[in-house]
């Protein structure tokens, strides 16, 4: 079932993807971070995402660590993706939720 989260959760990826990817192909990897270093204004964008990767990640790696799941993968992708990954973890986190709460059925 498709829940409020979950349709959000999918928005914000497909759509922040898509955006993304258009930049990458105007720009290329490097060119993004490039971008980055041209006006004090895009420098302060740049440090600001790179403080939020790191608070995510430091929330990931508890979150992931107490559902027994290895965060490394997580935050190696967190900087190479920047916000990609940890909305595709908050996806699978949701799906990952539905398997737990189901209960469990019995042969009788």
């Amino acid at each position: 079932m498709m829940t409020t989260r979950k349709f959000l959760l999918w928005f914000l990826l497909l759509t922040f993807c898509a955006y993304s990817s258009w930049a990458m192909w105007q720009l290329g990897y490097f060119g993004i971070w490039a971008a980055g270093f041209t006006s004090p204004g895009s420098l302060q964008i740049l440090l600001d995402l790179v403080v939020c990767c790191i608070l995510i990640t430091s929330w990931l790696k508890k979150d992931a660590e107490s559902r027994g799941i290895n965060p490394s993968p997580w935050i190696l992708a967190t900087f190479a993706t920047g916000s990609i990954a940890p909305l595709i973890y908050l996806l699978v986190r949701e799906y990952a939720k539905k398997d737990q709460s189901a209960p469990a059925l019995h042969s009788a």
